[in-house]
């Protein structure tokens, strides 16, 4: 996928700025040492790493899980405006950001003039890709404390954007009745991987699913410098952790370089593999038949 973007990249502008993250990503833990039964590496820490987004996911689900846990109305919001193409996606997207800003903070206002409720939540964005229609569907998912607070949010986000930019079907909102679950849905960190080919029959397409690199550059492109994830209304309690400065040498370690075509971690000194991995034959395929460079 990466070297896909990178190709993408190099097509459309040669930004080398975004060829060094690509290939930094490339390259993430792309060599780690072994050393008393522990593994070293380092990570590119980069927004569109699967790696370092599943990481990072965990650290926001065991950071969050505990206090919206406590909701037991909580609900899950969606809300969006009309696809967009490529040259204006940046822009649609700071919209929205700027849009959401607007309502909660109204409506925190009001709530300290003791005209309103509290508004508690997590927000997520994201944006898809139609590989029909070549458009951009960007969007916010949201789990709320309880039904009062998507009720609001849905309708204030209807009346600022009106009827030219989005329509109330477009708009979801339900009870969450999972709650890890839902949390999991909310933090992709920017986009699907995937891509359905038809999007009004994604049963008939199961299986076929596409990885539009060139499309993907796009939304990784217009996202930079906009926060995806964030709180509002609420506070997380602060845990005291304790970090270790201690540093150890050791003189005993294994160096393993990552070998992109026998999947896995090879010593260089003796072609020992790592991790002994083999990949299911429904991953080779979609690595080597599923990438579409041309879609955007």
């Amino acid at each position: 996928m990466i070297l896909g973007l990178l190709d993408a990249n190099r097509r459309k502008n040669k930004s080398q700025e975004w060829q060094q993250s690509y290939w930094n990503t490339y390259h993430c833990q792309g060599k780690v040492f072994t050393a008393e039964g522990k593994l070293h590496g380092t990570y590119c820490k980069n927004r569109f790493c699967t790696l370092c987004c599943s990481i990072r996911k965990a650290v926001i689900i065991n950071q969050y899980l505990p206090a919206i846990s406590t909701w037991t109305e909580a609900h899950f919001v969606t809300l969006t405006i009309k696809a967009v193409r490529a040259k204006t996606l940046h822009a649609a997207l700071r919209s929205m950001l700027r849009c959401f800003q607007w309502i909660t903070d109204k409506h925190r206002k009001r709530c300290k003039r003791g005209k309103g409720i509290t508004m508690k939540g997590i927000k997520s964005l994201e944006c898809n890709f139609n590989p029909i229609a070549k458009t951009y569907n960007p969007h916010l998912h949201l789990i709320v404390e309880n039904k009062e607070v998507a009720d609001i949010m849905m309708d204030e986000w209807l009346k600022r954007w009106g009827p030219r930019w989005t329509n109330k079907r477009a708009q979801h909102a339900r009870k969450v009745e999972n709650i890890e679950r839902d949390l999991i849905e909310i933090i992709k960190y920017g986009s699907k991987i995937f891509t359905e080919p038809d999007l009004k029959n994604k049963m008939q397409t199961k299986g076929n699913a596409k990885i539009c690199v060139s499309a993907l550059d796009n939304i990784f492109k217009a996202m930079r410098g906009l926060r995806i994830f964030e709180r509002f209304g609420f506070n997380l309690q602060r845990k005291n952790q304790e970090i270790s400065k201690n540093s150890k040498v050791v003189n005993l370690y294994e160096e393993w370089i990552f070998n992109a075509g026998q999947f896995d971690w090879v010593n260089p000194k003796n072609e020992e593999h790592l991790a002994d991995y083999r990949p299911a034959s429904d991953l080779v395929h979609l690595l080597e038949n599923c990438i579409d460079a041309v879609s955007e």
